[in-house]
Protein backbone atom coordinates (compact mmCIF):
# COMPACT_ATOMS: atom_id res chain seq x y z
CA UNK A 1 0.00 0.00 0.00
CA UNK A 2 1.08 3.40 -1.28
CA UNK A 3 1.60 6.22 1.30
CA UNK A 4 1.17 10.12 0.04
CA UNK A 5 3.40 12.75 1.36
CA UNK A 6 3.95 15.98 0.62
CA UNK A 7 6.97 18.12 0.82
CA UNK A 8 5.67 21.79 0.85
CA UNK A 9 8.18 24.47 -0.73
CA UNK A 10 8.11 28.01 0.79
CA UNK A 11 9.87 30.60 -0.27
CA UNK A 12 10.29 33.41 2.19
CA UNK A 13 8.76 36.61 2.72
CA UNK A 14 9.84 40.09 1.59
CA UNK A 15 13.11 40.98 2.33
CA UNK A 16 14.39 44.94 4.04
CA UNK A 17 16.11 46.55 1.17
CA UNK A 18 15.94 49.57 0.26
CA UNK A 19 19.29 50.04 -2.38
CA UNK A 20 18.16 46.93 -4.41
CA UNK A 21 20.96 44.98 -3.55
CA UNK A 22 20.93 41.19 -4.96
CA UNK A 23 22.46 40.13 -1.71
CA UNK A 24 22.06 36.52 -2.28
CA UNK A 25 24.14 34.53 0.33
CA UNK A 26 25.43 37.90 2.08
CA UNK A 27 24.34 37.71 5.75
CA UNK A 28 22.09 40.26 7.59
CA UNK A 29 19.22 40.91 5.20
CA UNK A 30 16.57 40.64 7.02
CA UNK A 31 12.55 40.38 6.66
CA UNK A 32 10.58 43.58 6.32
CA UNK A 33 7.54 44.22 8.52
CA UNK A 34 5.62 43.29 5.67
CA UNK A 35 7.60 40.17 5.00
CA UNK A 36 7.63 38.96 8.86
CA UNK A 37 3.25 39.54 7.78
CA UNK A 38 3.66 37.72 5.15
CA UNK A 39 5.57 34.82 7.07
CA UNK A 40 2.48 34.34 9.22
CA UNK A 41 -0.13 34.48 6.63
CA UNK A 42 2.09 31.78 5.13
CA UNK A 43 2.09 29.34 8.15
CA UNK A 44 -1.56 30.35 9.02
CA UNK A 45 -2.12 29.03 5.12
CA UNK A 46 -0.46 25.38 6.62
CA UNK A 47 -1.21 25.17 10.34
CA UNK A 48 -4.24 22.67 9.70
CA UNK A 49 -2.23 20.20 7.85
CA UNK A 50 -0.16 16.77 8.69
CA UNK A 51 3.11 18.80 8.76
CA UNK A 52 5.66 16.26 10.56
CA UNK A 53 9.49 18.36 9.76
CA UNK A 54 10.32 21.56 9.29
CA UNK A 55 13.38 22.73 7.25
CA UNK A 56 14.73 25.96 6.98
CA UNK A 57 17.88 27.65 4.75
CA UNK A 58 20.84 28.71 7.07
CA UNK A 59 20.00 32.21 5.78
CA UNK A 60 17.93 35.45 8.38
CA UNK A 61 15.29 35.67 5.99
CA UNK A 62 14.79 31.91 6.05
CA UNK A 63 14.99 31.29 9.51
CA UNK A 64 12.47 34.25 10.10
CA UNK A 65 9.95 32.79 7.79
CA UNK A 66 10.10 29.78 9.78
CA UNK A 67 9.43 31.13 12.64
CA UNK A 68 5.31 31.54 12.55
CA UNK A 69 4.97 28.07 11.62
CA UNK A 70 7.44 27.00 14.21
CA UNK A 71 5.57 28.21 16.82
CA UNK A 72 2.15 27.02 15.88
CA UNK A 73 3.61 24.02 15.44
CA UNK A 74 5.39 23.86 18.54
CA UNK A 75 8.02 21.70 16.32
CA UNK A 76 12.00 22.17 15.89
CA UNK A 77 13.78 23.42 12.82
CA UNK A 78 16.39 21.45 11.01
CA UNK A 79 18.82 23.99 9.26
CA UNK A 80 20.23 22.69 5.79
CA UNK A 81 22.70 24.58 4.26
CA UNK A 82 21.04 21.79 0.56
CA UNK A 83 18.15 24.61 0.49
CA UNK A 84 20.71 27.43 0.56
CA UNK A 85 19.92 30.53 -1.87
CA UNK A 86 22.03 29.88 -5.52
CA UNK A 87 25.74 31.42 -6.11
CA UNK A 88 25.61 33.90 -7.78
CA UNK A 89 28.84 36.13 -8.91
CA UNK A 90 27.00 39.40 -8.84
CA UNK A 91 25.77 39.30 -5.37
CA UNK A 92 25.93 42.50 -3.42
CA UNK A 93 25.31 45.05 -6.75
CA UNK A 94 22.34 46.67 -7.90
CA UNK A 95 21.79 45.06 -11.32
CA UNK A 96 18.23 44.25 -10.66
CA UNK A 97 17.94 47.96 -10.01
CA UNK A 98 20.05 48.97 -13.10
CA UNK A 99 19.53 46.09 -15.37
CA UNK A 100 21.69 47.70 -18.18
CA UNK A 101 24.78 47.09 -15.94
CA UNK A 102 24.54 43.62 -17.17
CA UNK A 103 25.49 45.12 -20.93
CA UNK A 104 29.24 46.67 -19.89
CA UNK A 105 32.16 44.81 -21.40
CA UNK A 106 33.32 44.04 -18.72
CA UNK A 107 30.41 41.73 -17.63
CA UNK A 108 30.24 40.12 -20.79
CA UNK A 109 32.24 36.70 -19.93
CA UNK A 110 30.19 36.36 -17.24
CA UNK A 111 26.80 36.03 -19.20
CA UNK A 112 28.69 33.87 -21.77
CA UNK A 113 26.64 31.24 -21.01
CA UNK A 114 23.16 31.31 -19.78
CA UNK A 115 22.11 27.37 -20.39
CA UNK A 116 25.05 26.91 -17.37
CA UNK A 117 24.54 29.45 -15.99
CA UNK A 118 27.58 31.11 -16.60
CA UNK A 119 27.29 34.09 -14.00
CA UNK A 120 26.40 31.43 -10.74
CA UNK A 121 26.02 28.33 -9.01
CA UNK A 122 24.77 25.42 -12.44
CA UNK A 123 21.23 24.77 -12.68
CA UNK A 124 21.55 21.02 -12.26
CA UNK A 125 23.82 21.60 -8.95
CA UNK A 126 20.59 23.69 -7.48
CA UNK A 127 18.41 20.99 -8.96
CA UNK A 128 20.60 18.04 -7.30
CA UNK A 129 20.77 19.26 -4.01
CA UNK A 130 17.28 20.67 -3.44
CA UNK A 131 15.94 16.93 -4.14
CA UNK A 132 18.30 15.61 -1.91
CA UNK A 133 17.14 17.66 1.01
CA UNK A 134 13.46 16.98 -0.44
CA UNK A 135 14.20 13.30 -0.39
CA UNK A 136 14.97 13.33 3.45
CA UNK A 137 12.27 15.81 4.34
CA UNK A 138 10.00 13.05 2.50
CA UNK A 139 11.64 10.32 4.23
CA UNK A 140 11.47 12.00 7.97
CA UNK A 141 7.80 12.85 6.98
CA UNK A 142 6.75 9.84 5.05
CA UNK A 143 2.71 9.62 4.78
CA UNK A 144 2.32 13.07 6.40
CA UNK A 145 3.97 16.34 5.04
CA UNK A 146 6.86 18.32 5.60
CA UNK A 147 7.68 22.17 5.10
CA UNK A 148 11.17 23.49 3.40
CA UNK A 149 12.05 27.32 3.91
CA UNK A 150 14.10 28.11 1.13
CA UNK A 151 14.87 30.94 -1.52
CA UNK A 152 13.02 31.80 -5.25
CA UNK A 153 15.74 30.09 -8.11
CA UNK A 154 16.34 27.11 -5.83
CA UNK A 155 12.20 26.53 -5.26
CA UNK A 156 11.97 27.19 -9.09
CA UNK A 157 14.79 24.68 -10.38
CA UNK A 158 13.43 21.73 -8.05
CA UNK A 159 9.79 22.38 -8.92
CA UNK A 160 11.59 22.22 -12.66
CA UNK A 161 13.47 19.76 -11.87
CA UNK A 162 10.76 17.32 -10.76
CA UNK A 163 8.57 17.88 -14.00
CA UNK A 164 11.81 17.69 -16.06
CA UNK A 165 11.50 20.21 -17.90
CA UNK A 166 14.02 23.05 -19.12
CA UNK A 167 16.37 24.64 -16.32
CA UNK A 168 17.09 27.42 -18.59
CA UNK A 169 13.87 30.58 -18.31
CA UNK A 170 13.02 34.24 -18.23
CA UNK A 171 13.69 34.99 -13.98
CA UNK A 172 10.96 37.82 -14.32
CA UNK A 173 8.48 34.58 -15.51
CA UNK A 174 9.21 32.45 -12.73
CA UNK A 175 5.77 31.61 -10.45
CA UNK A 176 7.50 31.83 -7.16
CA UNK A 177 6.35 34.89 -5.35
CA UNK A 178 7.00 35.74 -1.81
CA UNK A 179 5.70 33.39 0.75
CA UNK A 180 4.25 31.43 -1.97
CA UNK A 181 4.38 27.23 -1.78
CA UNK A 182 5.02 25.15 -4.04
CA UNK A 183 3.80 21.67 -2.94
CA UNK A 184 5.36 18.59 -3.86
CA UNK A 185 3.10 15.33 -3.90
CA UNK A 186 4.66 12.41 -3.56
CA UNK A 187 3.17 8.17 -4.25
CA UNK A 188 6.08 6.59 -2.14
CA UNK A 189 8.78 7.55 -3.44
CA UNK A 190 7.44 8.65 -6.91
CA UNK A 191 6.73 12.41 -7.33
CA UNK A 192 2.84 12.75 -8.78
CA UNK A 193 2.47 15.95 -8.98
CA UNK A 194 2.62 20.11 -7.74
CA UNK A 195 0.29 22.62 -6.67
CA UNK A 196 0.54 25.99 -5.60
CA UNK A 197 -0.15 28.74 -3.26
CA UNK A 198 -0.07 32.68 -2.31
CA UNK A 199 -0.97 33.07 0.81
CA UNK A 200 0.35 36.69 0.60
CA UNK A 201 -0.67 37.36 -2.42
CA UNK A 202 -2.80 40.53 -1.75
CA UNK A 203 0.54 41.81 0.26
CA UNK A 204 2.55 41.92 -2.33
CA UNK A 205 3.68 45.37 -3.53
CA UNK A 206 2.58 46.41 -6.72
CA UNK A 207 6.22 47.42 -7.36
CA UNK A 208 7.16 43.75 -7.11
CA UNK A 209 4.73 42.17 -9.02
CA UNK A 210 6.02 39.84 -11.88
CA UNK A 211 9.78 41.46 -11.35
CA UNK A 212 13.06 39.71 -10.09
CA UNK A 213 14.00 42.54 -7.58
CA UNK A 214 16.96 42.08 -5.29
CA UNK A 215 17.23 38.61 -4.49
CA UNK A 216 15.46 35.83 -3.42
Amino acid sequence: MSERTIVHLMRHGEVHNPEGVLYGRLPEYFLSDLGHEMAKRAADHLSKNEIMHLVSSPLERAQQTVEPLRVLLDAPVTTDARVIEADNLFEGRTVGAEPKALAHPKNWWTLRNPFRPSWGEPYRDIAARMQAAVADARELARGHEAVIVSHQLPVWIARQAYEQKRYVHDPRRRQCTLASITSLTFDGDEYVGYSYAEPAADLLPDALKGKFVGGA
